[in-house]
C-alpha cells in the first residue's frame, strides 16, 4: 500500500474515532437542571418551574424532546413531551414553553392541576432531565404555530382582534360576539377590541379570564386605552369569572353556570372573551351555540375561524394542522358535553346535550330558558 493510501486510511480512522467520541460525550452530558423553584399557576392549572424558556433551551433541551420532571417531594412526571404549545390531547401531560410565559411549565392539557394532585408547595423544587432526544419531534413540527402581535400583519382590525358576531343556529343576529380581551393588552389587541365592541353596541361583557385584581392592574398600565370597556365596567356590565382552562373541573363548570345566570340578568348584545378568545371562549361559545340549535358544522366553522384569524390555518391551507387542532380541542369539548361515545356528533341535535350538560352542572330549566330568551329566536 502506498504511503498516501496509508495516510488517508489513518486519517479516516481518526475522524471516525473523533465522531464516536463526540457522540459519546454528547450522550454523557445529556441536559439536566436541578433545584428549580416552583410557582403555582392557577389560571390554566399547572406549575411553573423557575427557569426562563431561553435559559432552559440554552441548557440543551429542544422542542420535541422527551423529559422527566422530578419534584423534591418524590412525585415524578416521566416521559413528558417538551413543546412550545399545548400539542397534546385532553388530559395528557407535557412540559410547555408557551410564547409569553415567564418560565417553563408542567401541566395537564385541559386537565387536573399538577400543583394539587402532585401535593406541591412553595418550598419544594424540581429537576428536569432529558429522557429521549426528539421522541416527539414529529408532533412538535406538525403542531408548531405562532401568531404576531403587530396590527400591520393582519388584513383588518377585526381579524387582528379575533372579533366577530356569532350568528349560527337560532341565535339572534348580532347579539353574541367573541374576541380577544378588550382590557388585557399583553398582545396589543385591547384597544382594537374596545373600538369594535363600541361600534357593535355591546352592553354586557362576560370575561372568562380575569378577576378584580387583574383588571385593576390593566387599568393602571401605561398602555391602557379601552374607554368603552371602562364605561361598561364602571356601569356594572362586566362579569368577571376568572376561569381555569380545565373544562372538566367542578370549579370551571360552576363558573359557567354563574356566568350564564349573570348574563341572563343583563341586556345584550354580549361579548364573551378570555385572553386570546380561543380556548375558554371556544368552550363557552360552543356551548351557547349548541344550546341555540347550531349544528356540528356551524360549531366547527366558528371555532376554527380563530385559527384562520391568528395563524392562517384553514382546511384548505393545511388540512393536517386543521384536523389536529379541531380534534384535539373542539371535538374533545363537544364529546365532553355529549358524554356518550356512541353518539354521532356530526348529525346529533346538540341542543339536547347542551341542555343536559347544564342541568347536570347545576342550572335549572328555568335558568337555561332565561339565557335562551336573551340570545335565541
Amino acid at each position: 500500500m502506498r504511503s498516501s493510501q496509508i495516510l488517508s486510511a489513518f486519517l479516516a480512522v481518526v475522524f471516525l474515532l473523533s465522531c464516536l467520541a463526540a457522540c459519546s460525550g454528547k450522550q454523557a452530558s445529556a441536559p439536566s437542571v436541578d433545584g428549580l423553584g416552583l410557582i403555582h399557576e392557577t389560571e390554566f392549572g399547572g406549575v411553573y418551574l423557575k427557569m426562563t424558556i431561553d435559559d432552559f433551551n440554552a441548557r440543551g433541551f429542544e422542542y420535541g424532546d422527551s423529559v422527566t420532571v422530578a419534584f423534591s417531594n418524590g412525585f415524578t412526571m416521566d416521559d413528558l413531551p417538551y413543546f412550545n404549545g399545548y400539542y397534546v390531547n385532553v388530559n395528557e401531560p407535557l412540559l410547555v414553553a408557551y410564547p409569553g410565559y415567564d418560565y417553563i411549565k408542567a401541566a395537564i392539557n385541559y386537565g387536573k392541576d399538577v400543583w394539587e394532585f402532585a401535593g406541591l408547595d412553595d418550598g419544594m423544587t424540581a429537576s428536569v432531565t432529558l429522557k429521549e432526544r426528539g421522541k416527539y419531534l414529529n408532533v412538535q413540527e406538525a403542531s408548531d404555530i405562532h401568531y404576531y402581535d403587530e396590527r400591520e400583519k393582519y388584513p383588518s382590525d377585526a381579524v387582528f382582534a379575533n372579533f366577530r358576531a356569532v350568528n349560527v343556529g337560532r341565535l339572534k343576529e348580532n347579539v353574541l360576539y367573541r374576541s380577544a380581551s378588550p382590557c388585557d393588552n399583553q398582545h396589543n389587541r385591547a384597544s382594537y377590541v374596545d373600538a369594535l365592541i363600541g361600534e357593535a353596541g355591546v352592553n354586557c361583557v362576560v370575561d372568562l379570564a380575569d378577576n378584580e385584581a387583574k383588571v385593576q392592574k390593566y387599568m393602571a398600565a401605561d398602555d391602557f386605552r379601552s374607554p368603552y370597556w371602562l364605561s361598561l365596567y364602571e356601569g356594572g356590565h362586566v362579569i368577571l369569572l376568572s376561569m381555569s382552562m380545565n373544562f372538566q373541573a367542578d370549579d370551571f363548570k360552576a363558573k359557567v353556570c354563574d356566568g350564564l345566570r349573570a348574563m341572563s340578568a343583563q341586556e345584550g348584545p354580549y361579548l364573551v372573551h378570555c385572553t386570546e378568545g380561543k380556548d375558554r371562549t371556544g368552550f363557552m361559545c360552543m356551548l351557547l351555540e349548541a344550546l341555540a340549535g347550531a349544528g356540528y358544522r356551524e360549531l366547527v366553522d366558528d371555532y376554527m375561524l380563530t385559527y384562520d384569524n391568528y395563524y392562517k390555518i384553514t382546511e384548505q391551507s393545511d388540512k393536517t394542522k386543521y384536523d389536529t387542532i379541531l380534534n384535539r380541542n373542539l371535538v374533545a369539548m363537544i364529546r365532553y358535553i355529549v358524554n356518550d361515545d356512541s353518539v354521532d356528533i356530526t348529525t346529533a341535535d346538540l341542543s339536547v346535550y347542551a341542555r343536559s350538560f347544564l342541568l347536570s352542572v347545576g342550572m335549572t330549566d328555568a335558568e337555561i330558558d332565561a339565557v335562551l330568551a336573551r340570545i335565541a329566536q
